[in-house]
């Protein structure tokens, strides 16, 4: 189903709110908003297939050109408003957007790019005026509210940071299908696993460029919920969120499960959640610790899953299930697990290898980059998909990570990708050699940290190391920068030049804890 289903019934059920300023968008609002932004990207000559780019804070106008996109045909591209021009306007182009709508709480930014994007034909800006970008409101009014009789279902396509540096898109093939027929997996995985439905209030208390707070939301309209997302995530205003709304399900990181367990017993015991459940958790590993504190203060409502951008696979662990096989991250829910060697070759129950699963069809390419897919696919079984992650499974199917994509750092559920930032460091007269690594950290799981050889006669010190992490500031998104510098006489390195990345980790790896 869309929007426009649930419209017809019920269109004054609230389908998004703000849960700080309490702003709402009606399903009624939502459907006839969304159409005639439809009919104002047909006006512009976008047809099935094209992009329209999406730079936005959590507004509620955001679903307004999601569903728009959707229900044209289109490929929806929401870009994360926390990169730099330059960085925003490389996805912009690269997705070949012919539209392009921005909030004006990333004003700044986003004027930053009415020279870079010429290919750009349709701009539009909401919440204030935007140098450069037609007002949102007043071109929506130009629109018709009368939907067309073909509704091609569009899909996302959303950006995924690379090792090498630049981000990749995502593409998946359009669904042979109108938008408002079934054939949605996720939704009917969310109905199944979770148990949503028409009565569900989901709080989204992270940023609607991100894949599954994006894709949830959107479910969750399917199916004729309420989504609620927060401006901003903090620990006492997302507590306050769930009593004020009576929320059923959420979203969250460990790191804002950190965040909340830190919170006075006080304050945590003075909220009502006892309409709370379901607490849905992934994008990051949980620390066991973690997780039981969660269980022991909002019971055994966690539910867990580990997927991708991608969607090459899905599983799925119920708190009840983690209890008995603590660390796992589940049982396969979508796809087939495979576990394989090096060579290719599927290893048994116990024996750690590359994450793959199985697939009818390949669920995804990277956009333009043939190479790159392939390179996702297993070296026999082109159906077999990865993203690089590597565990294994025990004797009862369980799958439980081991380890990362090749040294990514994921930081507050949020994946950072260390060649960007160290390419950037490596320009800098005053670093001969750098390495960025993650290291452990209690509240973020980990955080950025570069390593540093200087030339002869530079000197390392609190001087320089605010010297280099401004420069970093100033070229990068923040979130990618070192929070911290360390300086070394020298790096590891193999007698051909290979940085022993490895050797670098074991050095700032948590300590053990003896018994």
């Amino acid at each position: 189903m869309y929007p426009g289903t649930h419209a017809a019934v019920t269109p004054e059920r609230p389908a998004v709110i703000i849960a700080g300023s309490g702003d709402r968008l009606s399903y009624g609002e939502l459907d006839e908003r969304s159409a005639r932004l439809a009919d104002v990207f047909r006006q512009a000559g976008l047809r099935r297939g094209d992009t329209v780019a999406l730079l936005s804070d959590n507004s509620i106008h955001a679903y307004e050109v999601y569903w728009a996109g959707l229900r044209s045909g289109l490929y929806v591209s929401a870009v994360n408003s926390h990169l730099s021009a330059e960085e925003i306007a490389y996805i912009i182009d690269d997705s070949q957007a012919s539209a392009l709508v921005v909030s004006a709480a990333v004003a700044d930014v986003a004027e930053q790019l009415t020279d870079r994007l010429p290919e750009v034909r349709l701009r539009l800006a909401y919440g204030g005026s935007v140098a450069g970008f037609a007002d949102y409101l007043s071109t929506l009014a130009t629109g018709s509210p009368e939907p067309p009789a073909d509704q091609p279902c569009g899909a996302d396509l959303l950006y995924s940071s690379g090792t090498t540096g630049r981000p990749k898109g995502i593409r998946i093939e359009l669904p042979d299908r109108q938008v408002d027929e079934p054939g949605d997996q996720l939704s009917v995985l969310m109905s199944h696993l979770y148990g949503f439905d028409a009565d569900s209030v989901y709080l989204s208390p992270a940023p609607v460029y991100h894949a599954a707070p994006l894709r949830f939301g959107a479910s969750v309209h399917r199916i004729g919920g309420t989504v609620v997302m927060m401006e901003r995530f903090t620990a006492e205003d997302a507590l306050a969120a769930i009593e004020r709304y009576g929320v059923t399900h959420s979203q969250w990181v460990p790191t804002m499960f950190v965040r909340m367990l830190k919170l006075p017993e006080s304050v945590r015991n003075s909220y009502d959640l006892s309409s709370h459940q379901v607490a849905v958790h992934a994008a990051a590993p949980c620390p066991t610790e973690v997780k039981h504190a969660m269980i022991d203060w909002w019971g055994p409502i966690l539910r867990e899953y580990y997927s991708s951008t991608e969607g090459i696979g899905m599983t799925f662990i119920s708190a009840e299930q983690w209890l008995v096989k603590p660390g796992s991250v589940g049982l396969p829910v979508l796809g087939t697990l495979r576990i394989c060697a090096d060579d290719g070759t599927e290893l048994p129950a116990g024996e750690i290898g590359t994450i793959y699963f199985e697939r009818d069809e390949l669920p995804f390419q990277y956009h333009g980059d043939p190479a790159k897919t392939k390179s996702a696919q297993h070296p026999d079984n082109p159906l077999w998909t990865t993203t690089g992650d590597v565990g294994y499974v025990d004797e009862d199917g369980y799958l439980f990570l081991t380890d990362r994509k090749a040294f990514m750092i994921i930081s507050g559920g949020v994946n950072i990708y260390p060649q960007e930032t160290e390419d950037v460091l490596a320009l800098h007269p005053a670093v001969l050699d750098v390495a960025v690594i993650g290291v452990p950290d209690e509240e973020m799981g980990e955080s950025v940290k570069a390593v540093v050889q200087c030339p002869p006669g530079v000197v390392g010190g609190a001087e320089l190391e605010a010297e280099l992490l401004d420069y970093v500031r100033e070229r990068i998104a923040h979130y990618k920068a070192p929070r911290s510098i360390d300086f070394v006489a020298e790096l590891p390195r193999t007698p051909t030049g290979k940085l022993i990345k490895g050797e670098l980790k074991k050095r700032y790896a948590a300590p053990t804890v003896s018994a």
